[in-house]
């Protein structure tokens, strides 16, 4: 059954994705494919899932909102976009929020709006300065300001205003700060380039600096933010506030959904400055509400850091066994080790044999992103079939 539909996608889908595998249904942390075998999924749809598989709360919500209204466009109000905008209000101490579809436009958005800035209080300054290692998406201003050579090649020439320093390197970044720069877009924690968490001193440094050379401060929560790393925004844990936060993966628990949030000293786009047909849609912003309301009500934060903690010491275990293993690190559940050989993909294929589904963040990097709702059961469960995956290697 499999294999017609994998004939089928290579007939009809283009060439972007190496894939094999056919789901057809999810619940809670595991999922089926297309010949009814389960797996344990510590992938998440890409830190995505963040409650897991149909969640009753999400799927409640979703099928309540489809029978009231689909779409209206951002004409009109809808009530669920503002509902999930007062709930992110809140939580990231009275930031407004501009609803996309993805985080590759949530960080289109930061960087338009630092741009405005710029030409507004800097001069006319446009420079944005990213990180070496960092991931900021796949449209032609995000693969700029992303630091990963692979990503960008393809693609040149680029657009002109982005360059990367190295990650944590303070005096690197002051160096490369000119009259042009406007602003810095940074991941606190650093996620498809192999799970990088920042220090707190150069993240206080960095808040610092850029309030010296009124530049705007950007954070990429895309993948670290929704309490992956046991705060709701990973740069609660470094005691800085940044003036723009970029949101998508798991704001909505699965439904397609992006979002840039902007304190008062960087909310100054004005009617006509950006816009959106899809983004912000009750559907998407519905499935928003009960994800968020669900992790304030299930304190998830706190089961994040208990569960963070034990797959870290169940990984330490593990490493002891395996010399490959090395370079354990990460926060919440949000962790990776690197490999002595360039064998990710041979460890993810024989974890897929044994029914566990990991990833990757490079060839010698596995990462581990599973649902926020994790156990210690199946966290023991995923560490078993990931042992014998190492040995039959």
């Amino acid at each position: 059954m499999s294999a017609d539909w994998v004939e089928r996608e290579h007939k009809y889908y283009q060439s972007t994705f190496k894939r094999n595998l056919v789901m057809t249904r999810g619940e809670g942390v595991r999922v089926w494919d297309a010949d009814g075998k389960v797996y344990l999924d510590l992938v998440a749809g890409i830190a995505t899932n963040v409650l897991g598989h149909a969640h009753p709360a999400v799927v409640k919500a979703i099928c309540d909102q489809a029978q009231q209204l689909v779409h209206v466009s951002n004409l009109y109000i809808n009530q669920r976009q503002v509902e999930l905008a007062e709930l992110l209000y809140n939580v990231s101490g009275g930031m407004r929020a501009f609803f996309s579809n993805s985080g590759a436009e949530a960080n289109e958005g930061a960087i338009k709006l630092a741009r405005k800035y710029g030409r507004v209080n800097r001069g006319g300054a446009y420079g944005i300065i990213s990180m070496e290692r960092s991931f900021h998406g796949r449209t032609l201003a995000t693969t700029a300001a992303t630091g990963q050579k692979k990503y960008q090649d393809t693609w040149l020439p680029l657009p002109d205003g982005f360059r990367q320093v190295p990650f944590n390197d303070l005096d690197a970044l002051k160096a490369a700060t000119t009259e042009k720069t406007a602003g810095v877009l940074i991941e606190a924690v650093q996620g498809e380039g192999g799970i990088y968490p920042a220090s707190s001193a150069y993240m206080q440094g960095l808040r610092s600096w850029c309030d010296e050379q009124n530049l705007i401060l950007i954070c990429d929560e895309v993948q670290a933010g929704m309490g992956r790393t046991g705060k709701f925004f990973s740069w609660e844990h470094m005691g800085i506030r940044p003036d723009i936060v970029t949101m998508a993966k798991g704001l909505a628990g699965g439904v397609p959904i992006g979002a840039m949030l902007a304190a008062p000293r960087a909310d100054i786009f004005e009617p006509g400055d950006h816009g959106t047909t899809f983004g912000g849609n009750p559907i998407a912003c519905a499935a928003g509400v009960a994800t968020m309301r669900t992790i304030h009500d299930k304190d998830l934060l706190n089961h994040v850091t208990q569960m963070g903690a034990y797959l870290d010491s169940k990984l330490r275990d593990l490493a002891t066994k395996y010399p490959i293993m090395s370079g354990m690190r990460g926060i919440g559940l949000m962790r990776a080790f690197d490999l002595a050989e360039p064998r990710a993909q041979d460890v993810m294929d024989r974890a897929l044999e044994r029914g566990l589904l990991i990833t990757n963040a490079g060839p010698s990097t596995i990462r581990f992103v599973p649902p926020l709702i994790i156990t210690n059961a199946e966290i023991d469960e995923a560490v078993e079939k990931l042992d014998a995956s190492l040995a039959a290697m």
